[in-house]
């Protein structure tokens, strides 16, 4: 759906990649690589982006990195729609639902670095969690959100890895 309201893909994949985590930086080159797309194509939107405040450009010696703004005033709302976009409310909802006592919900893999492959990596943590739920959630999240979901279930609170969606 939202991809019919921004037409550019370009653009759609940009919004992703910086406002699934706002610590995601990148720089031209490696996004022209990351897209498989040409380098002008992605100027002209990264441009575009920067212009209206969405992005920072920052100066690294000779390399240019772009961010997104986190003081933009619709850094949140961009935020929950990208979010929304990739299904990652309805795939929270459903494991605070049934999934037992958790503690933690971190995304890992390529969503947690914006890279929209189709895949989402979730990392559930926490005690007594209802494993037998979790094939049958990960069918149903496919159905709902269009992509494919692989849960890993720990017991430690997971650490310097992905982007935490939750935390008790």
């Amino acid at each position: 759906m939202l991809d019919s309201l921004i037409t550019s893909k370009t653009r759609l994949r940009l919004l992703v990649k910086f406002f699934v985590n706002s610590n995601n930086q990148s720089h031209l080159r490696g996004l022209a690589d990351e897209f498989g797309e040409s380098t002008n194509s992605i100027r002209k939107e990264l441009n575009h982006l920067t212009g209206a405040g969405i992005l920072v450009r920052q100066n690294d010696k000779n390399k240019v990195t772009y961010q997104a703004n986190i003081a933009h005033p619709f850094f949140h709302s961009i935020q929950d729609i990208i979010r929304k976009y990739l299904g990652l409310d309805d795939l929270l909802e459903q494991i605070l639902s049934r999934m037992g006592d958790v503690d933690q919900v971190v995304l890992t893999g390529d969503i947690a670095e914006g890279k929209d492959t189709g895949q989402i990596d979730v990392c559930v943590c926490g005690d007594q969690l209802n494993d037998r739920y979790i094939k049958y959630l990960s069918t149903r999240l496919q159905k709902m959100i269009d992509r494919k979901v692989k849960f890993e279930l720990v017991n430690k609170r997971v650490k310097d890895r992905g982007l935490v969606l939750f935390e008790k």
